[in-house]
């Protein structure tokens, strides 16, 4: 009964069923026609949100390549103050992370929610205004960066005059995002709303305290640490989640696997993530027991790890051969299966015998990118592969292209974390041991390093394959597909596999 019982809730987030499920023709071509005016109402910004994000993955990746370059090559491009390490390398890291990722994420969200509240998109005109300014913001922050002016923390390197810019953009966008949830026509919330809607609670609150004058010296560290592992934790670990959770049933054509685990997941997800960040600080002038407490929490963090993958796995099972077969399946699974290993290794790392040795090297390198590309990029890319179709009304022209684009990138992150992981940890032990000379401590990572060089282009070419498609299908360009763009046509009696394509 019970079983029953959180069934009939899970499904609530298949917010369309066909008319094969029993409902009359009438009905589907009522849901038909309220799909088509929900995603007419979300197309521009969408669509806005997403080109811009795109345009800020390729500088970004510019960026990040000739981060690489200058750990084997120092002397290139040196005599030119912009492009020193010192600014391209936080130049990358926040065209990154708040151009890409968070301009995606943001176009995701407002797909979603329309869809999962099965309303019209509210006050979109906000968007317009938000997209702006959030461009604005990071257009600022970047040329501030190169130009010399660093507020010399990672991850709020941008001057308070750009962060403003993003933080008022992001009020924006959550307004229409809660009015848009506050007039919704469903009963029950799926999964995915709950994601999106704390994130729009914690994350201004997150920002707009970190960006405070009020933090000196060691605070000022600690600040920094609670607020690099939090932008994860708040902004972007939900967005991603929120993403797995939708695309992952919808694609396969069948419902969560239990409620109850996504909200064994999610409540212990907001009670133990947002403690993390002080084991960054093991041996230094902080209170002990803040990272002690941080470090529990790192490792409780386990508990809503294992409801995500459980919950995601056996969703999927049975219905693995489908990523054969959809591009959005194929990217989304990728990126689930990646939060689950960064998490694990997130609390593995969090432990003090481990911090001591990979605190300050590469190893530390690798897991971010595991994090924020492996896990949320890969979701973003799934997700646009799905979206992008049901607003162009236009298919993606080249399924060859969608298949280099994963494959380059998938085979990129893998040599860029396995390369930094094992030449990080190499480093840790050697900085570790008094006898060894600093000199050679750099000379045995320079192998490494290639890795990261060779992992981040191969991740470059895959952004530029996207970059190409994404403006064909802007432009409703290059060779007409009448059927969904899959990897490769299911068989006939695998026909279910592509019920991505149902343009639904």
């Amino acid at each position: 009964m019970a079983r029953s019982k959180h069934k009939s809730v899970e499904i609530a987030h298949r917010e369309f069923q066909s008319p094969e499920a029993g409902r009359s023709s009438e009905q589907a071509q009522r849901d038909e026609s309220l799909r088509i005016s929900i995603d007419d109402s979300a197309r521009t910004p969408t669509v806005f949100y997403f080109a811009t994000a795109v345009f800020w993955l390729l500088i970004g990746t510019l960026f990040g390549v000739a981060t690489a370059l200058k750990f084997t090559l120092p002397d290139w491009l040196g005599d030119i103050p912009a492009l020193t390490f010192g600014r391209i390398r936080p130049a990358h890291l926040n065209t990154v992370m708040y151009g890409w990722a968070s301009l995606a994420g943001a176009g995701m969200i407002v797909w979603l929610t329309a869809r999962l509240c099965r309303v019209p998109l509210q006050w979109g005109w906000l968007h317009y205004i938000a997209a702006l300014l959030w461009n604005i913001g990071v257009f600022v922050g970047t040329v501030a960066i190169l130009a010399g002016y660093n507020q010399g923390m990672e991850w709020l390197e941008f001057p308070k005059f750009a962060g403003g810019l993003i933080a008022i953009a992001f009020l924006l966008f959550a307004a229409s995002i809660v009015q848009t949830f506050r007039v919704r026509q469903v009963e029950h919330l799926y999964v995915s709303l709950w994601y999106i809607l704390a994130s729009l609670l914690w994350f201004p609150i997150l920002y707009v305290v970190a960006n405070l004058d009020l933090y000196q010296g060691v605070v000022q560290a600690a600040m920094n640490w609670w607020f690099g592992h939090n932008a994860l934790a708040v902004w972007f670990t939900p967005i991603g989640l929120a993403g797995a959770y939708y695309f992952i049933p919808k694609v396969i054509g069948r419902p969560i696997y239990s409620y109850y685990l996504g909200l064994i997941g999610f409540w212990a997800f907001a009670l133990f993530y947002n403690w993390n960040g002080m084991h960054h600080l093991v041996g230094g002038p902080i209170p002990t027991w803040l990272v002690t407490v941080s470090i529990v929490a790192s490792v409780m963090m386990v508990v809503p790890v294992m409801a995500v993958a459980v919950n995601h796995h056996l969703t999927t099972v049975n219905h693995f051969r489908m990523l054969k077969y959809s591009p959005t399946l194929r990217f989304v699974v990728f990126g689930s299966m990646s939060y689950t290993a960064v998490s694990f290794q997130g609390s593995l790392e969090s432990i003090r015998s481990f911090q001591e040795v990979a605190h300050f090297t590469h190893y530390t390198i690798g897991h971010a990118h595991l994090g924020v590309y492996g896990f949320l990029s890969m979701i973003l890319f799934g997700a646009m592969y799905y979206i992008m179709p049901r607003l162009a009304k236009w298919e993606w022209p080249y399924p060859k292209l969608i298949k280099a684009h994963f494959w380059t990138t998938a085979i990129g992150i893998a040599i860029y974390v396995v390369t930094m992981s094992i030449g990080g940890w190499i480093q840790g032990l050697q900085m570790n041991d008094p006898s060894i000379p600093f000199m050679d401590v750099v000379n045995t990572t320079k192998p490494w390093l290639w890795g990261r060089t060779f992992g981040g282009t191969l991740m470059m070419i895959g952004h530029f394959i996207f970059a190409y498609q994404f403006f064909l299908i802007i432009k409703r360009a290059g060779p007409r597909r009448f059927a969904p763009a899959l990897f490769r046509e299911p068989a006939p009696i695998e026909a279910p596999a592509a019920a991505e394509g149902k343009r639904r």
